[in-house]
This record gives C-alpha cells, structure tokens and sequence, in this order.
C-alpha cells in the first residue's frame, strides 16, 4: 500500500508541476489551474498521508523529531517513508502555486519565474530562496507581500 501511495502521488505531483508551468504562460488556465496545483492536488495528497498515518500500526517507537537518530527511526518503515514524502509533495506544490500567482502578481516576467517552480520541486527551500531573490530584483516592490 505505501509503495502505491508513493508512486500516485509521485506522479499526481508532476501532473500537477507541468500545469502549473504552463499555466505561466497562458492565462485562460490560470485560475482553474491553481485551484488544481494550491487545492485540490495537495489535499488529494494530505488525504493520502493522514491515511498512511492512520493506517502504520508498526510504527518504529524510538521514531520522533528530538534527534536526527530519533528522526531516521521514523522514516524506517515504508508506510512512515511515503507518508514523508506525500508530505513533501503536497507542500512544495502548495508553494509553487504561490511562487506563480505571486510572482505574476508583482508583475514578474513568466521566464524568470519559471527557474523556479522546478527547483522548488526539487529541492524546496532552494527554489523558494530563489524566489526570493526573483521577487526583490525583478518585481513591484509596492505589491510585494508574504
């Protein structure tokens, strides 16, 4: 069951990536996209994770947060594995949409804000610093906003 939750998620994620990228470029997708990529994809996904959660009766119980130990005793298991990382799919994507409707927003070029949303993908927090950096040099520092 985790394996499968793994990989629908997986690819529900990318299904979702790929329209948020090219939402950037055609507006008449934009709306229904988001609401897709900000709502409705993450929530399939924290659905999933709440379900693998629930469902993890061997739950490793040195597992916890207090140490990096205590940490990779909680992702030892499968079920707690995938769960980790619908977890991480279903907020990178949450932030990509904001990295798209933000960036448009402050009147940030489509091209510059592109780099982005892979990066995010990949690798999070590098791609949100990214944006960042985006937002202060190329956008409308009056609409800027958290």
């Amino acid at each position: 069951m985790a394996e499968q939750f793994f990989s629908i998620g997986g690819l529900l994620a990318m299904a979702g990536w790929l329209a948020l990228a090219i939402s950037l470029f055609l507006e008449p997708i934009r709306t229904w996209t988001w609401r897709i990529t900000g709502i409705a994809i993450p929530g399939v996904l924290a659905v999933a994770y709440v379900a693998l959660l629930l469902s993890n009766t061997n739950a490793n119980p040195d597992g916890g947060f207090g140490s990096i130990e205590a940490v990779r005793a909680l992702f030892s298991d499968d079920p707690a594995l995938a769960a980790g990382w619908l977890h991480y799919l279903a907020f990178d994507l949450f932030i990509g949409t904001w990295i798209a409707r933000h960036g448009l927003e402050v009147g940030v070029h489509p091209l510059l804000l592109l780099p982005c949303l892979p990066l995010t993908f990949m690798l999070g927090p590098a791609g949100l610093l990214l944006t960042f950096l985006v937002l202060l040099a190329f956008g409308d520092r009056r609409r800027l906003s958290p």
